[in-house]
């Protein structure tokens, strides 16, 4: 083969394995390295030569299917190693240089296959090595995933399941100030709401997969489980309840790139991968950059944020390296709120006349219905060293301070709470999360008599304290302070992982048979507030003397001794798996055991899946398998109260909502039972195609049940409800909620990915990408009221209507996802078109239900590269500034609109956000 032309076609479809940091001169002076390579099939062989050398390795993936090659160990080039490997087969080196080995078929010899040690015999002589020649690299390599199989790395269109991979370029030319942010834009099954509720669910970064809450999608940060936020998504509308890992806490300058696996994966990585598993893999490239972006609102002029971000990778010797990474974040306020009508009265009357105030007082009230203020510093590495005899030590780790502003609706004069001697002209209680977060892995791999062995421990944790000021609580009076400390939620995970997997020839095919156990250890803990912050005392306000004042700081309540916890348990699985490719077939299989030592209990799960190739450009494949997520710790023992706006009876009210563990005596007595398992059925089918040069595409259809579906209750409020709290010495103004096994649900859709490259010779290249989703969640079943509630009448309803309508109704049945990138000398252009479907917010009375029509949105960014180290970007998310349909007019008779507030105009569970279009700008700088 001859010219860079002959080598692309030729090399159209290759894998491209295991990518390392370390270039790799081809030159006489080359490092020797220690190898310590086993016999084993070809492909087997070549993935470990490349983890330990650290060259990326091409080669025709389909085209060695049977070879096997000899043993290869001790000190050595890397080159010598490998023509050891691939001494008696068909491969010859076509490219080593600058870090790239790239292998060819050589068609000359004819060779058939033996039962050798090497494999082959050669039926003719073969040619000598061949000379490391220096074509240009191939223009075409399929995307590599190593997310949901074992041993031997695929390319996406080749892939049993169906996964998503984004680069750190793609992440990058979003303009998104997060890895989730990124996600919402680039995965078409990705939903994540602008928010998903309020109090902590404005702070966690919270999206869906395939319709399904977040904590049933399973995070690994280079393959490995990554730990849960202790910020439980309470009193929210979507996702309520769930407990997911928050990303948003990983540098985003740390990730090489994001595999989404979208298929059911519990059998093989475990607890919560019911609706898919999104891996994060970090940077171990060398060189470094340096980045600022800022950027604003177009309306208002708010939303300021800024983001600084660095990366720096170097070698440790010839044996290793370290990869650093920082990321900072500074996000201001943007407000959507209108001015409230004159003629709402913010003053109490005087002497029975208006108050002389209102005509001059500020009617935009709120000042927080938008993006709340948050800033942090993000901190991350990842290294690895090959200490010899065939073991290599790695570790990786992040660190995150984040401090979140969660400002709280205006209690105006008028508000019983609302003391003249404290807050004369009303206030604005503001609560402020600061949390602590950090991860740290370490582990070893290497080659034993063939077997590939990985032993892990990571250790990850989350600390989270709450503090509210501009508040009172005015059952105290106006002695009360204005400031208090709120409590403290941590949580904690240790995994410890043993996987090992090897390669076989089995009956003329390719076996690839992997097993390991792990053991996790989980905490969480709820700190106690200072005493203040949730005392119930008995000031009356004289302006209000029938009325009573609320006990407690307003807008976040202490935790109280009796909502303070700590809780653990133990998890033990093990699982094998095994994969078997024969020419044109691959199939799958994987069962798992898993033992929880609480009321959770063990359970066995396992998946299917396969592939058969029908002609070159023509696939089939398909999984089935079964799956569980166990109740998270924070689901079973969160508890605490907040006030919140919610409907009631199809008025709006604002309610001190009390969040119940189940196992209290409070919860017992209104229904509540011990937590158990969700578990799941997942099916998928699908075609992938390679009908042209340069184009993909791959179309999928799949179905989720999921039984015993972990929700939280209805808000339980009224009479009756008051009088079971009274009982069990609670407060009768409480209104009460606590999570259940409440619904069983089925999730179907389709996921339609398209990918095309078009080479335009002197003015660059072209890719295009179309991503498109359908989904529809449909509830199959919904437990009876428990006997308690059932007593109190028909107007007590478990888990009502709107609580339903969160579920099913509440996000886009359909996402489509259009992408150019022309690239062309130093200019680069990213043109993204988004269109959101309709939706529907349910109401308990269906009159009030609320439908939002489906919008385009549009993403742009150039970026100029002005020298050769150093690139100017300008962009603009929702470059056409589009907002969603408005709830309705701004009067009474809009029951989704607050007029004593100014807000509820737009949906705050958005998909796109309702703060309009932003623009931005990003300095690069590569060293």
């Amino acid at each position: 083969m001859a010219g860079g032309s002959n080598f692309k076609s030729w090399y159209r479809g290759a894998l491209f394995a295991t990518v390392a940091a370390a270039a790799l001169p081809a030159s006489a002076a080359e490092p020797s390295r220690e190898f310590h390579i086993a016999a084993q099939p070809m492909q087997s062989a070549l993935n470990v030569l490349a983890r330990q050398s650290g060259a990326r390795l091409l080669y025709p993936y389909d085209q060695i299917a049977g070879l096997r090659s000899p043993a290869v160990s001790g000190r050595m080039p890397t080159r010598q190693a490998l023509d050891a490997i691939i001494e008696g087969s068909p491969l010859r080196v076509a490219i080593m240089k600058d870090g790239l080995i790239a292998l060819t078929v050589d068609p000359a010899p004819s060779l058939i296959k033996a039962s050798a040690p090497g494999g082959f015999v050669p039926t003719a002589a073969a040619p000598a090595a061949v000379q490391a020649i220096a074509p240009e690299e191939p223009a075409e390599v399929g995307e590599v995933v190593v997310t949901g199989v074992r041993g031997v790395a695929r390319t996406v269109i080749k892939s049993p399941t169906p996964i998503d991979v984004l680069g750190s370029a793609e992440l990058e030319r979003t303009g998104k100030a997060g890895a989730f942010q990124a996600l919402q834009t680039l995965v078409p099954s990705f939903n994540l709401p602008a928010r998903a509720g309020g109090g902590t669910a404005t702070v966690i970064a919270t999206g869906g997969l395939r319709g399904l809450n977040p904590d049933q999608t399973l995070i690994l940060v280079n393959g490995k489980r990554r730990h849960k936020t202790s910020l439980i998504n309470s009193v929210s509308s979507l996702y309520n309840g769930s407990v997911p890992a928050d990303l948003d806490l990983i540098p985003t300058s740390a990730i090489g790139r994001i595999e989404v696996l979208r298929d059911g994966a519990a059998a093989q990585y475990g607890s919560d991968a019911i609706a898919g598993v999104i891996n994060i893999i970090l940077k171990d490239t060398t060189g470094g950059s340096l980045t600022v972006t800022r950027g604003q609102n177009f309306d208002r002029d708010d939303g300021d944020f800024t983001l600084v971000q660095g990366n720096f990778g170097t070698k440790i010797g010839d044996r290793g390296f370290l990869n650093l990474s920082f990321a900072t974040k500074d996000q201001a306020l943007s407000n959507r709120a209108e001015p409230i009508a004159p003629n709402i009265r913010l003053y109490p009357l005087v002497g029975g006349a208006l108050d002389p105030r209102e005509a001059t007082v500020d009617r935009l009230v709120t000042r927080n219905s938008g993006v709340l203020p948050q800033n942090g510093v993000n901190l991350g590495y990842n290294g690895r060293y090959d200490v010899g005899g065939g073991v290599e030590l790695y570790s990786f780790g992040t660190y995150s301070h984040r401090v979140s502003d969660l400002p709280f609706t205006f209690r105006a004069p008028t508000n019983v709470n609302a003391l003249p001697q404290v807050y004369p002209d009303g206030f604005r209680p503001d609560l402020v999360i600061k949390e602590d977060d950090f991860e740290l892995a370490v582990g070893a791999r290497g080659d034993l008599k063939g077997w590939s062995w990985d032993i892990s421990s990571t250790y990850g944790k989350n600390l989270a304290k709450e503090h509210v000021s501009e508040s009172i609580n005015a059952s105290l009076g106006p002695a009360s302070p204005t400031h208090f400390y709120v409590g403290k939620l941590v949580s904690s995970e240790w995994v410890n992982s043993l996987d090992v997997t090897r390669g076989f020839i089995a009956a003329g095919g390719d076996l690839q048979l992997s097993f390991g156990a792990q053991h996790r250890r989980e905490t969480y803990q709820v700190g106690e507030g200072e005493p203040l912050s949730y005392a119930a005392g008995t000031y009356v306000n004289p302006l209000f003397p029938t009325q009573r004042t609320a006990t407690g700081a307003q807008a976040a309540p202490g935790f109280q001794p009796t909502d303070a916890s700590k809780s653990s348990r133990n998890n033990y699985a093990a699982y094998g798996e095994v994969g078997y490719t024969i020419q044109k077939l691959f199939l799958g299989a994987a069962v798992r055991y898993e033992d929880y030592d609480d009321a959770s209990g063990d359970t066995v799960v396992g998946k299917v899946n396969g592939r058969y190739e029908i002609t070159p450009w023509l696939a089939v494949r398909g999984a089935a398998s079964t799956g569980f997520r166990a109740p998270g710790l924070a689901q079973e023992h969160y508890a605490a109260s907040s006030s919140q706006f919610r409907q009631v009876n199809g008025v709006l009210d604002l309610l001190q909502i009390k969040t119940l563990p189940v196992g209290s005596r409070e919860a017992i007595a209104l229904g509540a039972e011990p937590l158990e398992p969700e578990k799941s059925k997942n099916y998928s089918l699908g075609v992938t195609l390679e009908p042209l040069p340069r184009l993909s595409v791959t179309l999928d259809a799949y179905q989720i049940a999921v039984d015993g579906r972990i929700a939280i209750t209805s808000t339980l409020t009224g009479a009756g409800v008051s009088a079971i709290l009274v009982a069990n010495g609670l407060p009768g103004s409480l209104s009460a909620q606590y999570y259940t096994n409440a619904i069983d649900t089925r999730t179907r859709g389709i996921d339609l990915v398209t990918a095309y490259r078009q080479d335009l010779g002197d003015y660059g290249t072209l890719r295009l990408t179309l991503g498109y989703n359908h989904n529809k969640t449909k509830i199959t079943h919904i437990i009876p009221n428990p006997p308690e509630l059932a007593a109190l009448g028909p107007n007590y309803v478990l888990f009502d209507r709107l609580s339903q309508g969160f579920l099913t109704t509440a996000f886009p049945k359909d996402k489509v996802s259009l992408g150019a990138n022309w690239s062309w000398d130093r200019l680069n252009v990213n043109l993204r078109q988004t269109r959101y479907g309709s939706y529907t917010i349910q109401q308990n009375i269906p009159a009030n239900d609320r439908k939002y029509g489906a919008k385009w949105i549009t993403d742009l960014e150039v970026a100029y590269k002005v020298l050769p180290t150093v690139t100017v970007a300008v962009g603009a998310n929702n470059l056409l500034n589009i907002y969603p349909s408005r709830s309705g007019a701004s009067n009474a008779s809009n029951t989704s609109y607050n007029i004593n507030t100014g807000t509820g105009q737009y949906p705050g569970t958005s998909p796109f956000g309702f703060t309009g279009g932003s623009y931005y700008a990003r300095l690069q700088w590569d060293f």
